[in-house]
């Protein structure tokens, strides 16, 4: 298994150890669904509160560096930290739950998926909103990372007739990312002719 997958898969089986809800998404999830890139990280999204901390510094501090108090920090500032694997120096991002509309509507849409090398089931982001949240990514970088934008379109490009469309139309527009779906959208019927 690529480093990406077997060190995201370590901190899922503590995560599920201690019972925190999560999901995949970033370049992970758009792998999942879309076109399979290499990746320098691992976005996690979690529902860790900080009754957790405690017990999930002390079962990853042999095999990550992790602190408890960045930990907290994130937790405060519904914000992220980071763990990064002292073997591989494999960086995993993990996001704290918002508690905004769009943040629990994604979360409550997370799927479980099969890895087939191993037959572990994930949690993962579903592909919709892997679409929406690339192009937000993409949209408040400056534009300039077009792998965001490439991933993206890549889910759209492989997913396209799964995808409840409606869904992605309603929320790119509250996100503010509703002229990115549409070039996305005119950029893979291109691909396609």
């Amino acid at each position: 298994m690529l480093i990406p997958f077997s060190v995201t898969m370590k901190v899922i089986k503590v995560l599920e150890e201690c019972e925190i809800n999560y999901l995949i998404g970033g370049s992970l999830g758009s792998s999942i669904y879309g076109i399979p890139r290499a990746t320098l990280d691992a976005d996690l999204v979690t529902e860790l509160d900080r009754t957790k901390v405690e017990q999930l510094v002390e079962k990853l501090k042999d095999e990550f560096y992790i602190d408890a108090g960045m930990i907290h920090k994130a937790i405060q500032d519904q914000s992220c930290f980071n763990l990064i694997h002292l073997e591989t120096m494999f960086k995993v991002d993990i996001f704290i739950l918002k508690n905004d509309p769009y943040a629990q509507e994604e979360f409550s849409r997370r799927r479980p998926e099969i890895i087939a090398e191993t037959g572990q089931m994930i949690q993962v982001a579903s592909p919709e909103d892997i679409i929406l949240t690339k192009l937000v990514w993409y949209k408040n970088g400056g534009f300039v990372a077009d792998r965001q934008y490439q991933d993206a379109k890549g889910v759209l490009l492989v997913q396209e007739v799964l995808l409840d469309h409606d869904y992605l139309t309603h929320w790119a527009k509250v996100l503010g990312v509703d002229d990115l779906l549409g070039k996305i959208y005119l950029d893979v019927r291109k691909n396609k002719q």
